[in-house]
């Protein structure tokens, strides 16, 4: 399947949170591996942000967005309590955030693509890692991370608790 990716604009926010509330319904109804909640995260105010710090990506097929991600400067408080063990100013890394696919579409290797594209970008913008986290729960997407060679780091606790999210895995991909 042939995916474009590019930068989301303002006229994708729409479509944006119609593809994150779609994903929360499939979730609702199948195995919720991320833990995400509708109207909570990911949600339209997610995209929103993404699209004004101009770090917000869309996966299109056939000029429909099927899947986002967001590659930020900026991690999760948490992060500090882990041993990384490399020494970086988060000017050269890159977060991912909110990173999702249409259920329609999972499974067809739109994942893979998007995840070499966030490593190739990354490289390109002189990154020297990419980081992430993601509730410990979610066997395909930490199966997705170390194919891509990811290195789990540690396991933290970013404050989700009330929503029966206690602790979150760290990985890291070394640029």
């Amino acid at each position: 399947m042939v995916i474009t990716i590019e930068k989301g604009t303002e006229h994708d926010i729409k479509e944006l949170g119609c593809l994150y509330d779609t994903v929360c319904d499939y979730l609702e109804h199948n195995v919720n591996y991320p833990g995400w909640k509708k109207g909570i995260y990911p949600a339209e105010e997610d995209a929103v942000q993404g699209v004004q710090e101009g770090n917000l990506y869309v996966a299109r097929h056939d000029g429909r967005i099927i899947g986002t991600v967001i590659l930020r400067h900026t991690p999760e408080d948490a992060y500090a309590k882990a041993d990384w063990g490399i020494d970086l100013d988060y000017d050269h890394i890159f977060v991912i955030y909110t990173f999702a696919i249409h259920p329609d579409y999972q499974n067809k290797g739109v994942g893979r693509q998007m995840m070499e594209f966030i490593i190739d970008h990354s490289k390109k913008m002189n990154a020297k890692a990419v980081r992430l986290d993601v509730y410990e729960k979610n066997a395909p997407a930490i199966g997705l991370y170390k194919r891509f060679g990811f290195q789990y780091i540690d396991k933290v606790d970013l404050g989700y608790g009330d929503f029966g999210l206690e602790e979150f895995e760290l990985y890291q991909k070394i640029l």
